[in-house]
């Protein structure tokens, strides 16, 4: 029979009815919540769009121009216009944008620059490092003798006086300067200063902070740091990725590492979907958007300090706080339990010298990306450190949380999200 069109193919909800529900009902909660998780953000449609693909559907071993199969005639083009949009963003001499998240791109970085046993130093994770900086339940501190170094017990800052200590005693191979729950501005000059001191590698993690960076938001590594790691989405507001960016000298070294030394196929649809969110934090727009991140988290910090929150390091400088929940007499992970029943969805986390084990720990990490993304500005801020509060205040009274949680959904619905159709 000669063919008579395109036969039907079933929708997800067709095809699979569970997942497709389970997709909504993570629409309504990202739309009606409160998210306040430092490391989540809200993607546009575009980048969805780029994402969600048939790029999915191509294998892509190698680089541009060398690959080791044949098909790659479009797969290129899309893979040199994310590099050259990032170079571009960040000012950097080579990027790499093959690794599947953070940690991998990483463990590219010592896979490029050290060997088995070689001495890293990385900010503890008690101090609000990565765990890839190191820490001894990770593979970096399994395999690398891992020196961290930590905030200083009167304010809760970098002490670069033990830094370079550590440094001229143990003589590492690799610095890392990146946190993941650390509220200030990271001075890359100093620890160039001592990385150059001890003949080490200086690695900026810039993961949570990337979409600061390009913004001006944040002073950037670039000059300073010999490799800049980062993931894709956080502040950058990309798809779930990470990139590789350095000086040219090292362009080779790190190429091999991410492949064929980690990986092997690129995720196509991410490249794509990072080309696309390359192309808008080029804009005056994400500009404003970045400034306007670390504004609600200074605005958001002060009301916080109104309402008799202590917060770790007094402050912020960043998109980040960490609040120390021991003054108010609850843990880490009953305030955040009890703030997740009223919308506002944050996590418990461990604060520099906790006295609590990490899993139910003294703090609570909160961040502004995803809730500036909607447009939300200083007055939702002041409501937002009142309502916490309360909550906070009275984490078992049920009546109370549920007001809080209408308040929160009825905010929500007057700040559509980006991405999704409300």
């Amino acid at each position: 029979m000669p063919n008579t069109g395109t036969p039907h193919e079933p929708s997800l909800a067709e095809r699979d009815p569970e997942i497709a529900r389970l997709i909504r009902d993570e629409e309504v909660r990202e739309t009606v919540k409160l998210r306040l998780i430092p490391s989540e953000n809200y993607v546009s449609r575009a980048v969805l769009e780029a994402t969600g693909s048939i790029l999915t559907n191509k294998y892509s071993e190698g680089y541009a121009g060398k690959r080791y199969y044949e098909g790659q005639q479009v797969i290129d083009q899309v893979e040199e216009l994310a590099v050259s949009r990032l170079k571009s963003l960040f000012g950097v001499e080579h990027v790499n944008v093959q690794p599947y998240s953070g940690s991998p791109a990483n463990l590219a970085v010592y896979l490029a620059f050290c060997q088995p046993h070689d001495v890293i130093m990385g900010l503890g994770l008690p101090s609000g490092g990565h765990l890839t900086h190191g820490s001894s339940v990770s593979i970096t501190g399994k395999y690398f003798k891992s020196v961290p170094y930590d905030v200083s017990p009167e304010d809760q800052r970098i002490d670069f006086g033990e830094v370079r200590r550590l440094a001229l005693e143990h003589k590492p191979k690799i610095i890392w300067c990146g946190t993941t729950a650390y509220p200030r501005t990271l001075d890359f000059p100093k620890f160039r200063e001592i990385a150059d001191e001890v003949g080490a590698k200086l690695c900026a993690d810039i993961a949570h902070i990337s979409g600061l960076v390009v913004g001006g938001a944040h002073p950037s590594p670039v000059g300073y740091a010999d490799v800049i790691t980062s993931t894709t989405h956080k502040t950058l507001r990309g798809p779930r990725g990470g990139l590789v960016m350095c000086k040219k000298e090292f362009a080779k070294d790190i190429d091999r590492a991410v492949f064929p030394g980690l990986q092997g196929g690129p995720h196509n649809h991410t490249t794509a979907g990072i080309a696309v969110a390359a192309k808008e934090a080029s804009t005056p727009e994400f500009k404003s958007y970045a400034h306007a991140v670390v504004s609600n988290a200074k605005v958001l910090a002060e009301g916080l300090l109104s309402k008799g929150f202590t917060l770790v390091t007094g402050g912020t400088d960043n998109h980040l706080i960490l609040i120390d929940l021991r003054s108010k007499n609850v843990t880490g992970k009953i305030a955040a339990q009890a703030l997740d029943r009223a919308g506002i969805v944050g996590n418990y986390n461990a604060i520099p010298f906790d006295p609590r084990k990490p899993f139910d720990p003294s703090g609570f990490r909160i961040g502004t990306p995803s809730i500036t993304s909607r447009g939300m500005g200083k007055d939702e801020m002041l409501k937002l450190a009142d309502v916490m509060a309360q909550v906070v205040s009275a984490p078992d009274d049920v009546k109370l949380i549920e007001s809080v949680a209408a308040q929160v959904k009825e905010l929500c619905l007057g700040f559509p999200p980006p991405g999704i159709a409300v």
